[in-house]
């Protein structure tokens, strides 16, 4: 079986991460526990997730030429993910997100873009061929909106669907929602883009709804560990989540997207990719770090067993 062609343009980042009790106030210090470096990044951790649970992915990246970036670099080659479009900067360092995470597994986070920024929309008109021939695009915000909203034109244009996260949350124009084929934002993206606050199912509906009238086809609004809300037109089903005790809640959204590019990209039914999106999710929050807690594909075949 061939596997899914997914292409991910975004960023790449090394997560520097403490453990502590709670997420600190503003003015406060406090004693923390474990510090953790791990490979992070929106774009890099949706990468991996993807290849991790089956797909063939391509990376369209920058990244600093120094230790970070080497080591990032490094770390795709393990996941064999295709760097021909991952360009190193001499004068910018890697990117970097430092990150608190509580006991309750919440986190609270805080990003340096470096080489993130430098993200054009030449670097996706550079990607094009690979764009064209991709079963899935793969784009998130923490690199320059002009990049997405090019690679997001030529995917669409060529007739691939394009899973677009809109994280970290932001406005975005109705011209670039209505080539969206996906659109999975979780709750306080949801509020940004459509004033809606998200509480509960009913209003998680509601917030779908007025993201459809942008014109977007698909909505997955993801509701944490109580699932994620599946909106097409006037169809709207809860999927649900998988119960489990988090640790680290960094990457969940990440890892979710990743997966679910490979389960649509493999013809899956909606329905069934957002369930295999949520075991994946699932098993991620019980790991510390981001890319380290995105799981394989037998290890996410093997939840979903267990739960059926």
């Amino acid at each position: 079986m061939r596997k899914p062609r997914i292409v991910v343009l975004g960023s790449s980042n090394t997560d520097l991460i403490v453990r502590v009790p709670h997420i600190p106030q503003p003015g406060e210090t406090i004693l923390g526990g474990k510090f953790v470096t791990a490979a992070g990044g929106k774009g890099a951790n949706q990468a991996v997730a993807a290849a991790r649970a089956g797909g063939k992915v391509t990376f369209v990246a920058r990244v600093g030429d120094d230790r970070f970036g080497q080591e990032a670099v490094a770390g795709f080659i393990r996941d064999a993910i295709h760097l021909r479009h991952v360009r190193r900067e001499r004068r910018c360092p890697s990117g970097v997100a430092l990150i608190f995470v509580a006991a309750n597994g919440q986190n609270s986070i805080a990003v340096a873009p470096g080489a993130n920024a430098r993200l054009t929309a030449a670097d996706a008109r550079r990607a094009r061929a690979d764009l064209e021939r991709a079963d899935v695009l793969v784009a998130q915000l923490e690199v320059p909106l002009a990049a997405v909203a090019e690679a997001v034109r030529l995917a669409a244009r060529a007739g691939v669907p394009v899973i677009l996260n809109p994280a970290p949350a932001a406005k975005l124009p109705p011209t670039l929602l209505r080539l969206v084929s996906v659109l999975t934002p979780n709750e306080s993206e949801a509020r940004l883009l459509t004033g809606v606050k998200v509480t509960d199912v009913a209003s998680a509906a509601r917030a779908a709804r007025r993201l459809h009238s942008s014109g977007v086809q698909t909505v997955i609004l993801t509701l944490g560990r109580r699932g994620a809300l599946l909106s097409r037109g006037r169809q709207q089903e809860l999927v649900a989540g998988f119960r489990v005790k988090a640790l680290d809640t960094t990457a969940a959204g990440d890892v979710f997207n990743g997966a679910l590019a490979v389960a649509l990209a493999e013809r899956k039914s909606l329905s069934e990719a957002v369930r295999f999106a949520n075991a994946a999710a699932a098993l991620s929050v019980t790991r510390l770090g981001a890319q380290p807690s995105a799981p394989t594909r037998s290890e996410i075949e093997q939840m979903l067993r267990q739960r059926d």
